[in-house]
């Protein structure tokens, strides 16, 4: 069974690096707990992992402009 959680919040840029360096120390530190929304996961990542990351552009004239970066990482727990 895949259990999926999500959060979205808008937030300044500043936070916004702050919690990318708060997944980058977990990340460095072994098991991971990652803060979505108002619950923590705990993942456990192996040494080497798949990493994507995208950069999406768009234009409307009805929407206006609008950017996006995705990162993805995943792989199979040890």
């Amino acid at each position: 069974m895949a259990e999926k959680t999500i959060s979205e919040d808008e937030v300044t840029r500043e936070e916004a690096a702050d919690r990318l360096e708060a997944l980058a120390t977990e990340l460095r530190e072994g098991d991971c707990n990652v803060q979505v929304g108002n619950k923590t996961v705990t993942v456990q990542p192996p040494s080497s992992i798949a990493y994507e990351v995208g950069v999406r552009e768009s234009s409307s004239i009805l929407r206006g402009s609008r950017e996006s970066v995705t990162v993805k990482m995943d792989w199979k727990p040890e």
